[in-house]
This record gives structure tokens, C-alpha cells and sequence, in this order.
């Protein structure tokens, strides 16, 4: 019986996709153990990260509530990322994994970094006004990213 396993081996590689990805779709797994398993989380995430949390834990809310100005939402516009306010779980766990991927090449580090402090500050918005903007149950990619600041950040939990 464990021989006829062994020789039916599907050759799906657990460590690199979830069962349920495709060929051409590397990275489908819904979960903070697959998105910092997958890639390096790269220093600068975890300078914004430990920058939330540790006003976040001194303050426990954010005094500061600027929006983000309209030359960054056109950067994010640019890359196809919507405001952090309309954005869904699953889209913010691609986003992530991108600007992941982004930050370990040298031509893309920067915009990496400049896209996820631009999240950072919307992030920064949404607990200042309590989440008043967010009113729709399907749009929780604020959640995520809260989240993924608290599980790399060296302060958090």
C-alpha cells in the first residue's frame, strides 16, 4: 500500500504552491503562513511594519488621519491597486506577494517600498477614523494588511 503511494507521486511541490494553483499561478494560498513562507520579507516591510505597530501599541490609535494625496493614488491607479478601502482580502494577499517579489530586484525596490508606505498611510487613515469609511463586509484588504504588519513586525503580538 505505501509503495503504490510512493509510485503515484503527483509531483505537486507543497513548499512552493497550494494545492490549489494552477500551472501558470504560482502563488493562490490564502494564508500569512504561505505569503511569508513563500518569499523574504524584506527589510524595508519590516521597517513600515515595526513603524505601525509600535505607534500602535504606544498610542493604540493613530492621531494622524491624512488621506492619501492624488499623485499617489494615481501610482497605485498605474499598477492596477485599488484604495485600500475598496480592496478585497484575496487582492491584498496578491498585492503583497507582488510588492514582495518587487522589493528583492534592484530596478523595482524603491517602488516597493513607496507603494507599501502609501498603504501603510491608508492603513493609518482607516484606524484613525475607526472605520467609519469602510462600511462593505466584502471589502477587508485593510484587515490583511494590518495583519501582515503585525506577524513581521519584530514588535508586534
Amino acid at each position: 500500500m505505501p509503495e503504490d503511494l510512493i509510485e503515484n507521486e503527483t509531483g505537486l511541490d507543497i513548499t512552493s504552491r497550494s494545492g490549489f494553483s494552477r500551472k501558470d499561478n504560482m502563488f493562490t494560498s490564502r494564508s500569512f503562513a504561505a505569503l511569508l513562507a513563500k518569499n523574504m520579507i524584506p527589510y524595508s516591510h519590516r521597517k513600515i511594519a515595526d513603524s505601525y505597530v509600535v505607534i500602535k501599541k504606544i498610542f493604540k490609535f493613530h492621531a494622524v488621519s491624512a488621506r492619501i494625496t492624488n499623485t499617489e493614488k494615481s501610482l497605485l491607479n498605474k499598477f492596477d491597486f485599488n484604495i485600500l478601502e475598496y480592496t478585497t482580502a484575496d487582492k491584498m494577499y496578491e498585492e503583497l506577494a507582488q510588492l514582495q517579489q518587487w522589493a528583492m530586484e534592484e530596478d523595482t525596490k524603491d517602488l516597493s517600498d513607496n507603494i507599501l508606505s502609501i498603504r501603510a498611510k491608508e492603513l493609518r487613515y482607516i484606524t484613525a477614523t475607526k472605520y467609519a469609511a469602510v462600511s462593505n463586509e466584502i471589502h477587508k484588504g485593510y484587515i490583511v494588511l494590518e495583519n501582515y504588519f503585525w506577524e513581521i513586525s519584530k514588535y508586534g503580538y
